[in-house]
């Protein structure tokens, strides 16, 4: 018997994403960011929710997708991660929708770069196509880029 799993839907950049429901901690509107100085780009800033800090991930620049409208108000999708709530900006959340493992096929070809890293699979919805998002490699965040090395001053005579 093939066993069904709820996913949790959004949207982002007009595409359909999932994540198992059980990696989903809770799901809230638009909150006020503080920008953390020094971050990577896809660290958005953070968000208190309920007394504690969370980092925000901006899921656009994590997937390496085009900039949201100036005046979009995200929402979040916090994930329960090892290391505490992570939350996800989204532009939008849908619905709950049960799905089983087996429908899942491996990402498209056409899926290409850090994108490829981080979708487990898809699955055919009526009407569109969600990407299966691994939780696990979402919340990893990237390493920063290396410092450039500074170039050795010729020695004086």
């Amino acid at each position: 018997m093939d066993r069904t799993h709820p996913y949790t839907t959004f949207r982002l950049a007009g595409l359909l994403f999932g994540l198992r429901a059980s990696a989903v901690l809770e799901l809230t509107r638009h909150r006020e960011l503080t920008r953390v100085p020094l971050a990577p780009p896809t660290v958005a800033g953070l968000m208190n929710l309920r007394g504690r800090l969370v980092t925000v991930l901006d899921l656009r620049r994590r997937l390496d997708l085009p900039p949201g409208p100036a005046d979009a108000r995200p929402m979040h999708v916090v994930l329960n991660t090892p290391d505490g709530p992570l939350s996800l900006l989204v532009d939008e959340v849908g619905e709950v929708t049960e799905l089983s493992e087996a429908d899942f096929e491996p990402p498209p070809e056409s899926v290409r770069g850090v994108a490829r890293e981080l979708i487990l699979g898809v699955c055919q919805l009526p009407g569109s196509l969600l990407l299966i998002l691994n939780p696990a490699t979402v919340a990893n965040l990237p390493p920063p880029p290396a410092a450039p090395r500074p170039h050795p001053t010729p020695a004086r005579l």
